[in-house]
């Protein structure tokens, strides 16, 4: 295991439990903490350009030494200043050398990401981050609707407002399948775990991690350090009535007849494809078409338009959670991952 060291990126769509994996990678030691999503590829890097500019380097250290995502880092704003104007020149080398920093003060050898979107930036991963490995985390795209509707993060159309968990699905399934399709290109530094997995089987999933993450992963070690999430797990939802966290299937009690149908008609071939059973019989009607037309493109428009234009580079400021440290300290995680 010893030569499979390199940083782990542990990615998939918002919801998934992404947070939870990464804070049992963290709980198993050796791992650079910190609590927060880096947001480097997805907002920075869109925000200030290219970074071979000394001008957009400058820029960038203006804003992100008066964020959370400093203050939680622990770091001399002085002394990750100076080696990012001196060795920064894109993202991934902001993100290798503020991690590297992180780890070196926590006398630790190595460090993970968990920035969810970052799944859809992985060509910029593998070509700047050469040594990442990457863990594609799936979730059962009917518990991440739900979940997305529950946070207030579905956003149809003003014509689409009854569609908030059929267009949930829909992106769900759209960032998945770029994930799988661009991860790929990564070889036998892609993986794809199931959320179902890590939460119904967690030490023998954590076990076929091991190899392939570099360290052992022993899942009694991470129930006793208990890292964020591990210990007292996130949810949009309430704990059951018995006390129990169960964040699987929870589709199964919060659909009406109406709503499994609708949403399995959306996205049941891909589930089908993931080896997720459906309950209905989905039909491809004109309603499923048309959201299936409308919303796909739609998906990767917008995300051309927050990576490309100025308009984009301006909003993607607002996400990088400018904050007093006061405000800092008080941050866990920067998402939930239930």
């Amino acid at each position: 295991m010893s030569g499979r060291k390199g940083p782990v990126f542990v990615l998939g769509c918002p919801r998934s439990g992404t947070t939870v994996l990464y804070h049992m990678l963290l709980s198993a030691g050796d791992f650079a903490i910190y609590r927060a999503e880096s947001n480097v590829f997805s907002v920075m890097v869109p925000r200030f350009g290219n970074l071979r500019s000394e001008r957009n380097r400058r820029r960038l250290m203006q804003y992100w030494l008066q964020s959370k995502l400093f203050y939680v880092s622990g770091l001399n704003a002085n002394e990750i200043e100076s080696r990012i104007m001196r060795d920064c020149r894109n993202g991934g080398d902001f993100l290798r050398v503020v991690m590297e920093s992180i780890a070196a003060k926590q006398g630790v050898s190595r460090w993970a990401d968990c920035t969810p979107d970052h799944l859809l930036y992985l060509d910029e991963i593998r070509e700047q981050v050469p040594d990442a490995r990457i863990i594609h985390i799936i979730r059962d795209g009917r518990d991440v609707a739900l979940s997305y509707v529950k946070q207030g993060w579905s956003y149809p159309l003003p014509w689409d407002r009854l569609e908030h968990l059929a267009v949930a699905g829909l992106y769900w399934e759209w960032i998945v399948r770029r994930g799988q399709r661009d991860g790929r290109k990564f070889g036998d530094r892609y993986r794809e775990v199931r959320f179902e997995d890590l939460v119904g089987s967690p030490r023998e999933t954590l076990a076929s991690l091991s190899e392939f993450v570099g360290q052992e992963l022993d899942y009694d070690h991470i129930q006793q350090v208990g890292v964020g999430s591990v210990k007292e797990p996130n949810s949009s939802f309430s704990n059951s009535g018995d006390g129990k966290f169960n964040p699987v299937g929870r589709w199964r009690s919060q659909y009406s007849d109406e709503q499994l149908a609708g949403i399995e008609n959306v996205i049941g071939a891909f589930l089908e494809e993931l080896g997720y059973p459906l309950m209905t019989k989905p039909k491809r009607d004109l309603r499923v078409a048309r959201l299936r037309a409308e919303y796909i493109p739609f998906f990767s428009a917008k995300r051309w338009l927050k990576d490309c234009t100025p308009l984009g580079r301006y909003t993607s400021i607002r996400r990088m959670e400018i904050g007093t440290p006061e405000q800092s300290l008080q941050v866990s995680a920067p998402g939930k991952s239930q």
